[in-house]
């Protein structure tokens, strides 16, 4: 047992030395937390970037419904319409004109031939025929050959114009192979309508059979070409952007698997493709690049604070929240709460930046809709600006409905341009009012977080700390009047000194207000809270006087802490005496006995200095508030020769050479104080006495 808590005892030192070890190295400390926020920001971003992959083969049963992550081509589908198409083309023939070149030239051999033997006088027609026979280039039967040569010439002239014209005819158009029978039925009633004899018709019909012979064929290149060039125009069958590809539980096909793998959604590999992780990383550090010029050249001060851990917190936290709500609705994700409480923590400009840079990268992420990331921009942008004069936190709902009213026009705009369904619209527009107010509830239920944990002191924070109604002040003004009026004084001093030279006038004015908090240990040790009482310090020795007064910083500095004040409070409360000399214990110390060991140093401030304008602003104005009023008859000759002798004496003094006032400020400084106190200490009209008794006696008479 002992054992183990000395282990434990030894795990605290390691922690402490780490912590402490970044506090001195801040260098260290931003480059270790941006490798943090860089790791998780790419493993959010990833997996959203990422498609969901899922390791699969041809058979099994979908575990989820799989949508396409791109526009792909279903290439079987493609294929299947391309056949379809060629299928539908018909054969393409070509017509031989040879053949009926061929078909003419033997019926023309054979009509001379006929007219060759007919010229034999000493011939009978028997023998004619057989001679015919012997010579024809037409195989016949010899029956037609004895025909041939008993019809007149002219009768032949004519049976062989009558045979050409029937083969222009039948063979013009040309004739497959399969048409011949048909094609000889319509030449056996052509000759049945010409006026010609029995035999000659015979004659004429034997001849064409004899003859005749297909010249139209089918012409394998031409249709090949035309079927290729009809498969051509078939348009890609696509399947759109997240398309179901196959549903929950439904069986993978060949083609569904190839549709999955085109889409890049299946899994051969375990992790994350290298060109994903590259692009990925690129993007988050092109953003964090753009985030830290921006720091460098406008708000350096974040680097060294806090703030910087809060600003990476917001974004990962937004992106994270951004992420969860899409699956409801993408048009209430709350981006514009990041430009809302980064405006309230850090300043406006920086949050119109970051909310840009999120509606960019949930852009990219969650695929939205470009009247999703409009409405992003610009909802979050007058987020930024409606909360920079907010005085209340309840001022923060009111806000928020200004954004979802901003949010409303933006839909509504973009649903008139796209001509899109009015239901439709009006559904978003109801999710558009949604985020003004979640984005409300959010910072107003976040910023105490960032108030608390970080110590992070908003205007807000400041303007709850002003209220009369605090614990620490109602307690000042009811155990300490006097100091708690003059803390209101020097808060008016260094507020409106404060907005003159580039201070935070808010802190200046709650800071004065707290700054003499420690007196409420002694209040009656303290001349303003001295109402007709004798002053203790008239009996006490001046050491003594001189350690009461100044430790009333340092009880102010516990006070503050029992009160958990912000840190900026705290820093003003011990500081704003600096280490100045209590002149009045140490004059009258040196007046008193055993003067000869009296040192200087024994009558100061503890310190430090003030470190920042606001401190020494509170300063001043507190020394300057104490002297005018102890001026007898002030005017403004002698207020305005106390002020600068007072910022004079804290000058010289060394008391503001750790802040950033220069000597242009403390001037504009002095001039603020005498305004300000000139309109407190102006002359009064001198009102005569008047007998009561008198005046009611002159009103009697009048009536």
């Amino acid at each position: 047992m002992k054992q183990k808590i000395k282990d434990k005892g030894r795990k605290k030192p390691k922690i402490k030395r780490m912590f402490s070890y970044f506090s001195e190295h801040k260098k260290v400390g931003i480059v270790v937390l941006q490798i943090v926020f860089t790791l998780i920001l790419f493993f959010t971003i990833i997996d959203n970037i990422e498609p969901k992959k899922v390791k699969v083969r041809v058979g099994d049963v979908s575990p989820y419904e799989i949508r396409a992550t791109k526009d792909i081509e279903d290439k079987s589908a493609t294929q299947r319409l391309k056949n379809e198409a060629m299928e539908r083309i018909d054969p393409r023939f070509r017509v031989n004109p040879s053949v009926q070149m061929k078909m003419k030239n033997d019926i023309r051999v054979f009509f001379g031939l006929v007219k060759d033997v007919k010229a034999y006088d000493n011939m009978s027609n028997t023998k004619k025929a057989n001679l015919l026979e012997e010579q024809s280039n037409i195989k016949l039967q010899p029956k037609y050959f004895n025909i041939a040569v008993r019809i007149d010439n002219k009768e032949l002239n004519s049976l062989e114009n009558a045979i050409y014209d029937i083969i222009n005819q039948i063979m013009s158009a040309g004739i497959k192979e399969e048409e011949l029978e048909y094609e000889m039925e319509n030449v056996k009633s052509i000759f049945k309508t010409l006026d010609m004899s029995k035999e000659e018709k015979e004659l004429g019909m034997v001849l064409i059979e004899s003859t005749i012979e297909p010249n139209k064929f089918l012409d394998m290149e031409a249709t090949q070409r035309e079927k290729l060039e009809v498969a051509e125009s078939v348009e890609p069958v696509i399947v759109k952007e997240d398309q179901i590809i196959v549903r929950k539980g439904d069986r993978i096909d060949a083609n569904a698997y190839e549709l999955i793998k085109d889409s890049g959604l299946l899994k051969e590999k375990e992790g994350y493709d290298l060109s994903t992780i590259i692009g990925t990383l690129i993007i988050i550090l092109l953003v964090e690049f753009v985030i830290g010029l921006y720091l460098y050249h406008f708000n350096r001060e974040v680097f060294t604070s806090s703030k910087l851990i809060i600003l990476d917190i917001i974004i990962i936290s937004i992106v994270l929240i951004s992420e969860g709500v899409y699956s409801i609705s993408p048009y209430i994700m709350p981006v514009s709460t990041a430009a809302m409480l980064i405006t309230l923590i850090i300043n406006p400009k920086l949050a119109l930046i970051i909310n840009a840079i999120l509606a960019f990268l949930i852009g990219i992420i969650l695929k939205v809709d470009e009247s999703v990331v409009a409405m992003l921009l610009i909802g979050g942008s007058i987020g930024a600006f409606s909360v920079i004069n907010a005085s209340q936190r309840y001022n923060i709902f009111f806000n928020g409905l200004v954004v979802g009213i901003v949010n409303v026009l933006t839909i509504v705009s973009f649903g008139l341009v796209k001509k899109a369904d009015i239901l439709d619209t009006l559904i978003k527009s109801g999710y558009g009012i949604l985020n003004g107010i979640f984005c409300a509830v959010l910072t107003i239920g976040t910023l105490p977080l960032w108030e608390n944990v970080f110590q992070i002191l908003t205007p807000l924070k400041l303007l709850e700390l002003s209220n009369p109604n605090q614990p620490l002040l109602k307690k000042l003004l009811m155990e300490a009047p006097g100091t708690y009026h003059h803390s209101v004084l020097v808060g008016n001093l260094s507020e409106a000194a404060a907005e003159e030279v580039g201070a935070n006038p808010l802190i200046a004015r709650v800071g004065a207000y707290y700054h003499d908090i420690g007196k409420l240990k002694r209040p009656y040790l303290f001349k303003e809270n001295q109402f007709g009482f004798e002053n203790p310090h008239d009996k006490l020795n001046p050491s003594l006087s001189t350690l009461i007064i100044t430790n009333h910083t340092k009880d102010g500095l516990a006070m503050a802490e029992e009160y958990d004040l912000p840190k900026e409070i705290k820093d003003i409360i011990i500081q704003h005496h600096g280490d100045t000399i209590v002149a009045y214990f140490y004059y009258k110390a040196l007046k008193g006995e055993n003067n000869e060991n009296v040192k200087i140093e024994d009558f100061r401030y503890k310190g430090p200095k003030p470190q920042t304008k606001e401190a020494a602003i509170i300063m001043l104005a507190d020394s300057v508030e104490a002297a005018v009023r102890s001026i007898k008859e002030p005017n403004k000759g002698k207020i305005e020769e106390m002020v600068r002798n007072i910022i004079k004496g804290k000058l010289e003094d060394g008391q503001l050479e750790e802040c950033d006032l220069t000597l242009k400020d403390l001037n504009t400084i002095a001039n603020i104080f005498c305004t300000v106190l000139l309109g407190i200490f102006h002359d009064r009209i001198e009102y005569p006495k008047l007998d009561i008794n008198e005046v009611k006696g002159e009103i009697k008479g009048e009536i």
